[in-house]
Formats: structure tokens, sequence, C-alpha cells
């Protein structure tokens, strides 16, 4: 699975699970049109109330496997396709290196003044 297509993959699985939802709404209102019927066909409204359970029980695990996946990512777990705890590791890197070059730009800078101060005064007592 390529990482570049895994969110196209997951927005297509979570189109599907939508679609889903449709149908077992769909047999839900078909048992209740059979049932409210004069003369209710039972094998029927079992039928869609089968239909409708199993629609249901698929949709659940397919919705708790994208919570799932959402709440690893939210916490910076690592997960397949996910470059996020990765490029915040580099980033803080180079951070710290843009810090420490710059302490040490400042430490060279302190040191060239120091070595200037005391070759003025030497070189001014050396030519008076």
């Amino acid at each position: 699975m390529a990482n570049s297509s895994m969110p196209i993959e997951r927005l297509q699985a979570l189109d599907n699970v939508e679609k889903e939802i449709a149908s077992c709404i769909q047999s839900a209102g078909q048992a209740l049109t059979e049932l409210s019927k004069d003369k209710a066909s039972m094998k029927q409204v079992e039928s869609h109330t089968s239909q409708f359970l199993k629609t249901l029980n698929h949709v659940e695990g397919e919705l708790s496997k994208h919570i799932n996946y959402l709440t690893q990512v939210s916490t910076g777990q690592p997960h397949e396709g996910s470059a996020y705890g990765s490029v915040k590791m580099y980033k803080t890197a180079r951070h710290r290196l843009e810090h420490t070059r710059s302490r040490l730009q400042d430490l060279e800078n302190l040191k060239n003044r120091a070595l200037a101060s005391t070759v003025r005064p030497s070189s001014a007592q050396n030519n008076p």
C-alpha cells in the first residue's frame, strides 16, 4: 500500500461505510413498511431485520477501525503511512542545530572581542 494513496483509500473506505449506512436505513425502513401492512409477512420482516442487523454490525466494525486509526494518529503513535513523527523530529533537530550555530557564533564574537581588547592595550604600551 503506497503512502500517497493511503488517504484516498481511507476516504474510499469511509464512502463505502456511508453507502452501507444508507443500505442499513433502507432495510430498517422496509421492515417497518412491512410491519405497517394489515397482513405483514413475518418472513419479509425477519429478512429485512436480519439484513439491517448484519449491515449495522459491519458498519460498526468499520467505524471502529477508523476511530482506532484516528486515535493513533492524534496521539502521535507511529502508524502505517505516517511521517508526522519523523517530520517533527527533523524539525526539532534542525531547530537545535540552528540554535547551536547561533550560540557558537555568539561565543566566537565574544572570543574575538576579548582578543581584540587584550591585543590593543599591549600594543598601546609598546608604542607610547
